[in-house]
């Protein structure tokens, strides 16, 4: 039986290239944080990024948005290189929505004002349109009662939810989550996965890098493995879990699948 037959997951969708990082190369200092990296991102497609800390997750995931400038390589997003800086640089981040491990949100502006805020200023939306689709997305969350509220007002895992409909809230092509989780208690963490996992399946192009191997399991069309700067391996979650290929990884696995 060939590898092909026995393989029960569906392909990756292909989706043409979303997001292309081709040898690309990032230094701090003499510090070599990402090696030749090569990944490509189809439309649809939801990668998981995983690997033990240092090696290079959350510096790549920067990078695809410019919040990390790159030595070498490049990195195009729709077919367009990514822009240097300035308006043309703003005009791509509102393409490419990003929730980190803090959710960044204004401390003095309510809940629906941090969410319109971004359509209004850089989308050019009306007042009213982006208030009503604020709602709709606060809806979605599942804080919709918490809109006139204050971030201080909520829970971690209420404004993480906040933090998705904001970057939802500008239409973007991609969305980048930094350990979205990683600085919330274990009770709120499946609330914020639950939501993710919704727009998994809505067919959000999604780059997460995460430590929750239950969400690289089930939402993930493709897992990434990371360690030392470099792409040791990718594949479908059943590839990666049940039979990764490099040493590494199954050191890696080895090491957190026994907790």
């Amino acid at each position: 039986m060939t590898t092909l037959e026995k393989e029960p997951i569906p392909a990756a969708p292909q989706g043409e290239p979303l997001v292309v990082l081709s040898g690309v190369q990032k230094w701090f200092g003499a510090l070599h944080v990402l090696k030749d990296i090569d990944l490509t991102v189809h439309r649809g497609e939801v990668v998981v990024v995983i690997g033990p800390s240092g090696s290079g997750k959350s510096t790549l995931c920067r990078a695809i948005n410019r919040l990390e400038t790159i030595g070498e390589g490049s990195i195009t997003l729709d077919g367009q290189p990514l822009p240097e800086e300035g308006k043309a640089l703003a005009g791509l981040r509102a393409e490419v929505g990003m929730v980190f491990q803090s959710f960044n949100l204004f401390a003095h502006k309510t809940i629906l004002e941090n969410v319109t805020l971004g359509p209004i200023k850089v989308r050019g939306i009306k007042k009213a349109e982006a208030e009503a689709r604020a709602q709709e997305l606060l809806d979605r969350v599942g804080v919709g009662a918490q809109a006139g509220k204050y971030p201080a007002q909520l829970s971690g895992g209420q404004q993480q939810r906040v933090a998705i409909a904001r970057a939802l809230a500008m239409e973007p092509k991609v969305m980048l989550f930094d350990e979205p989780t990683s600085a919330l208690d274990p009770e709120m963490i499946k609330e914020v996965l639950d939501v993710m996992v919704e727009l998994a399946r809505g067919g959000m192009t999604m780059v997460v890098v995460t430590h929750e191997m239950g969400f690289a399991r089930t939402a993930a069309d493709r897992v990434v493995f990371m360690a030392d700067g470099q792409i040791v391996e990718s594949g479908t979650p059943q590839e990666f879990f049940t039979n990764p290929k490099s040493e590494r990884a199954q050191d890696f696995l080895g090491k957190i699948l026994k907790h």
